[in-house]
């Protein structure tokens, strides 16, 4: 329930929820809590792991995460300083659902992977006519 005492609902477009999803669900937040339920990771040791992303997206895909309370960054004052990125009880318990998921799409690939073949063979007997 939110301040006023109305239910939350992420299809609403002025539910704060809505954000939180977008926030675990796009690309760079799935894999980042993903790389993250592994286990306690460093900046650059997150980026090597979340192949392909920006410094600058990764960094604003951790203050949002840290934000919505799902990743917990711990700084550590040694030279040169070290920060840490780990998952709070709620980033574990989003992360467990969300493996679910990574697990079922890379699981299924060959039946998507011939949708893709079926689907492209059809447009381009289309295409060609």
């Amino acid at each position: 329930m939110d301040d006023d005492g109305r239910p939350f609902d992420v299809f609403s477009k002025q539910c704060p929820s809505r954000g939180t999803l977008e926030h675990v669900t796009g690309r760079w937040g799935s894999l980042t809590i993903g790389a993250l339920h592994e286990g306690t990771l460093r900046f650059n040791e997150l980026r090597r792991r979340v192949d392909g992303v920006s410094e600058k997206m990764l960094s604003q895909t951790l203050h949002a995460l840290e934000r919505d309370g799902l990743v917990h960054r711990e700084a550590q004052a040694t030279n040169p300083p070290r920060v840490d990125y780990e998952l709070t009880a709620l980033g574990h318990a989003v992360a467990e659902r969300l493996l679910g998921l990574i697990h079922l799409v890379e699981g299924r690939m060959p039946e998507v992977l011939a949708a893709r073949e079926r689907y492209d063979e059809v447009r381009m007997s289309l295409g060609a006519r």
